[in-house]
């Protein structure tokens, strides 16, 4: 017997063909091998030349992948935030919801262990800007931002939503600031309305204190001290960082 088939049932999306799953990989082999080129060169520079050599490709073979070097800059910069904003999000939502401190914790240690995990695509972010390069406009680099930078702003909204965000330590937010409070950029979206002024402002010097931690680690200044001590000494910068912000935190 033959039924009818529900036309409101969705169906299963189609599999990509051969041709597509074969261009998929060459991308993603395009891609590792600028990262590991950026790795051992110690620069975020990339020459086609380069690329297609270690692949055993031609150089003018690439531009059927990508139109020029700046859009696999692009394709570069987005999977580093995705990958970022996606660590940090996982990261906190391990944690109950009604445990704030511990989810404000996991975020930092989080941002912090992706640095140290993945340092070419810390540097592509946030490193010194690869000469030449200039990102699209509102483009994907600046939407992929927003998403992976919107992640600290999330656990202020939902301390600020539970009524448990205190005043942070510095109130006065000069006019010039306090507009910016105002403007859609990676530290007020895409999670909820903009930050009161005072609370956008100690979200900013909480991303501050905590990127100038690892940035430092990252390029190695800490490395005087033993790794047991800068652990230390992270977890007293990210107490720190919550306490002057206004964030809850338990008493010691």
């Amino acid at each position: 017997m033959v039924t009818q088939q529900d036309p409101d049932q969705t169906l299963p999306p189609a599999r990509p063909s051969r041709r597509e799953r074969a261009r998929a990989a060459t991308i993603d082999e395009i891609k590792e091998t600028a990262l590991r080129l950026m790795h051992e060169h110690g620069n975020t520079d990339l020459r086609f030349s380069d690329i297609a050599r270690e692949m055993g490709m031609t150089a003018p073979a690439l531009y059927r992948y990508f139109a020029d070097r700046d859009e696999l800059l692009t394709a570069l910069i987005v999977d580093a935030y995705d990958d970022l904003g996606t660590t940090v999000a996982e990261a906190r939502e391990e944690l109950p919801v009604d445990d704030l401190p511990g989810r404000f914790l996991a975020v930092a240690a989080a941002y912090r262990s992706w640095a140290k995990r993945e340092p070419q695509q810390f540097a592509l972010i946030f490193g010194i800007p690869v000469p030449g390069y200039v990102a699209p406009e509102e483009g994907p680099t600046t939407e992929a931002a927003k998403r992976a930078m919107g992640q600290l702003k999330a656990l202020f909204s939902d301390a600020s939503e539970r009524g448990l965000l205190g005043k942070p330590l510095i109130d006065d937010v000069d006019d010039a600031l306090a507009a910016c409070a105002q403007v859609e950029h990676p530290a007020t979206v895409p999670h909820g309305p903009p930050l009161p002024p005072e609370t956008f402002q100690a979200c900013l010097q909480c991303w501050s204190s905590l990127h100038g931690f690892v940035i430092l680690e990252t390029y190695g200044h800490f490395d005087f001290l033993p790794e047991d001590a800068r652990d230390e000494l992270f977890h007293a910068t990210v107490r720190q960082a919550a306490v002057t912000s206004g964030f809850p935190w338990p008493h010691r």
